[in-house]
């Protein structure tokens, strides 16, 4: 979400645990209207250390936080999606969509195309319906099974947006106004060519998290932030509009919301760009030459392996921070071979770069193409795509027009 979505995954073992905020009723009222403090820590949990996963939030083992039922036999739920803006690239594919195919054999899992975010910069109008489609086709071709998970496109559940309003009332624009991002980009456009979406895109970020109860949200070590004032936005309107306030409503009480924890991977969390290992591989970047496109063909992939940035020293080895290029080929090579780092850092410690472009083009060149001959496939038949997302949407609605109407009450609403 935001720029890249909710963009990278971590591979969980099929007995997750319940996790879920520590909150202390005693100081809520002062600390969720203000803002509330998010600790940056990292915790090791159910036996993963710093090599397993980070887990950057304050955790508690308890049981969850909002659920409508405890059994054990209820999945833990999953949200993530990728923008339909530019081609979806090798970063877009290890970090995130490739592990949503374990994913969904133990989670519940829902996987969107997020095309609102995708208007907050100038775009084309004529490109975005199309690039939708094509990124659900690239979505099936990679392996998302439709039986195990609902994929759809954002603005089909038009939850997302009125849910996105609700929560607007409630974040204080200083929240806002911290985000990274939004400083960013809105000092590289200026004032007079920022749209107030780019402000306000996390607010929707949000909404996309909250609206389907998710536990877990993937995110890209640059979306750390946006998910921390997600579960800050979470706890606040849990309070404001939570518990008994809720109950004498008519409501259920207790949380409206659950509070999700980020996840990010050991290993391919950020591919980095082919042309500079120092900056994060992206659609955005003016040069073609710095990513590899998922549906590039077998000569270009070629062509930008034996041409991408490398260095002087002898051998190849990991996490040499003089050598960012090197780790972050290794890193590809690593997850596409489905070796591990051992292994990798074993095979090619004595090899010279031109040996080992030839490696990485062969496998990635021997990984891509099935998933490009599936995509074929899929881009054909357009009554095969369009069910596909109809049925995903409606599955989606359905979890979240319950959310909504939950917020609609809690916040005192007369409803039909």
């Amino acid at each position: 979400m935001g720029r890249t979505a909710l963009s990278q995954f971590l591979i969980l073992s099929n007995s997750s645990p319940r996790l879920s905020s520590s909150l202390s009723c005693g100081g809520l009222q002062s600390k969720y209207l203000k803002r509330p403090g998010f600790i940056r820590q990292n915790r090791a949990i159910n036996g993963h250390n710093a090599t397993g996963f980070r887990c950057c939030c304050s955790l508690s083992l308890s049981e969850p936080v909002a659920p409508e039922t405890s059994s054990s036999s209820v999945r833990k739920r999953i949200v993530s999606g990728v923008q339909p803006t530019g081609a979806i690239h090798l970063g877009n594919y290890l970090g995130a969509i490739k592990n949503w195919i374990s994913l969904q054999n133990s989670y519940d899992t829902l996987f969107f195309i997020v095309d609102l975010h995708a208007i907050t910069l100038p775009y084309d109008t004529q490109q975005l319906s199309k690039a939708s489609r094509n990124t659900a086709a690239i979505y099936l071709a990679c392996g998302v099974d439709t039986s195990k998970a609902s994929v759809f496109v954002q603005s089909h559940v038009r939850a997302h947006v009125e849910l996105m309003w609700l929560l607007s009332c409630s974040t204080p624009i200083g929240w806002l106004n911290r985000m990274i991002q939004f400083k960013e980009k809105s000092r590289k456009a200026g004032d007079e060519n920022v749209g107030v979406a780019l402000l306000t895109y996390p607010v929707l970020m949000a909404s996309d998290i909250l609206l389907y109860q998710s536990d877990f949200v993937p995110v890209g070590e640059d979306q750390k932030q946006h998910l921390e004032l997600t579960r800050e936005l979470a706890e606040r309107v849990n309070y404001l509009y939570g518990g008994r306030k809720w109950k004498k409503l008519g409501g259920r009480g207790g949380p409206i919301f659950k509070v999700p924890e980020p996840l990010i991977p050991p290993a391919g969390a950020r591919v980095m760009s082919l042309t500079d290992g120092l900056s994060k591989m992206s659609k955005s970047a003016p040069s073609d030459q710095s990513r590899i496109n998922l549906l590039d063909p077998k000569d270009v992939i070629a062509n930008k392996i034996k041409r991408c940035k490398t260095d002087s020293f002898p051998g190849l080895e990991f996490d040499n921070p003089e050598r960012p290029e090197c780790n972050n080929l290794l890193s590809i090579y690593q997850i596409i071979s489905s070796k591990t780092k051992e292994e990798v850092a074993q095979e090619c410690q004595d090899m010279n770069w031109g040996t080992f472009k030839n490696l990485v083009t062969d496998a990635l060149v021997d990984h891509l193409h099935p998933i490009q001959v599936r995509y074929e496939e899929i881009i054909s038949d357009p009554a095969y795509l369009d069910g596909v997302l109809a049925e995903g949407a409606t599955k989606a609605a359905a979890i979240a027009d319950a959310t909504l109407e939950n917020v609609y009450q809690a916040m005192g609403f007369l409803r039909r």
